[in-house]
């Protein structure tokens, strides 16, 4: 298959995939109109779906190990790309944190919001509000996924994770899911994936389906107990238990050993 045949075919399954996501959506918001209050669950059933099919439509052939939980958790990621929430949307009913810039992007930002996702304004001071949200979230059973990096890397390290996004798996004693993802291309680190510096979602998303299959490696790791650990604490483990799977060592590792 010649590759501009092939990438149109791409475009033409995600955009169906893009239309079945709408629909989706715009059945949401007739539930809301119609007063269902408590829509949380559907919301993750019908994500979960839909980014599973979002998921298939991108050049990415995933490998997930690990146990996915059987109770609710507080996710916490290493953040390399947008494709992560579709990929890891794919793993299990969750619902994420998102920074507030996506809410304004055309139809993403749209089907992001139906699907119950929490946005964040950095530097805002609303963390507090989001917190109170994130501790109702899991206090109802639901998991949820953050970012604690706060934004994306090309996937050669793992930044601080911000501890104050933690607080709400301390304060409702939900256990912590590290989680790795890494994406690789012929073996070796991807440069296409990641999404940094200035690039926009449409630019991006075009050289995403204009390559080769990669490799998508996500990691499951062993959860972390939260109720008795103060929330800089808990953050240092679950960062090091991420770069340990990505890299086979961990800084924060060693300042606690110290």
């Amino acid at each position: 298959m010649g590759k501009s045949l092939r990438f149109h075919l791409r475009v033409a399954r995600l955009l169906a995939v893009l239309g079945l996501g709408l629909a989706l959506a715009a059945w949401v918001s007739v539930l809301e109109r119609l007063g269902r209050n408590r829509l949380m669950a559907t919301r993750q059933r019908l994500t979960r779906w839909f980014l599973a099919r979002l998921a298939r439509a991108l050049p990415f052939r995933v490998r997930v190990s690990g146990q996915v939980p059987d109770r609710p958790m507080l996710w916490v990621s290493n953040h390399v790309s947008w494709t992560d929430i579709p990929l890891l949307g794919a793993v299990a009913p969750l619902s994420f944190l998102s920074k507030a810039e996506v809410r304004a992007w055309p139809v993403a930002g749209w089907l992001a919001h139906k699907a119950g996702t929490l946005f964040i304004r950095r530097g805002s001071g609303d963390s507090g509000l989001v917190g109170q949200q994130l501790t109702r979230h899991l206090g109802e059973g639901r998991h949820l996924l953050i970012f604690p990096e706060g934004t994306t890397t090309d996937g050669s390290l793992v930044k601080t994770f911000h501890s104050r996004l933690l607080t709400s798996a301390v304060d409702t004693g939900v256990p912590v899911q590290p989680v790795a993802i890494r994406y690789l291309r012929d073996g070796r680190r991807d440069e296409i994936a990641p999404f940094i510096g200035d690039d926009d979602l449409l630019s991006h998303l075009l050289r995403v389906l204009r390559s080769e299959v990669a490799e998508v490696e996500i990691q499951l790791l062993e959860p972390i107990a939260a109720g008795e650990l103060g929330r800089t604490l808990l953050a240092r483990k679950a960062k090091g238990a991420v770069e340990r799977a990505l890299f086979g060592e961990s800084e924060d590792e060693d300042a606690l050993a110290a």
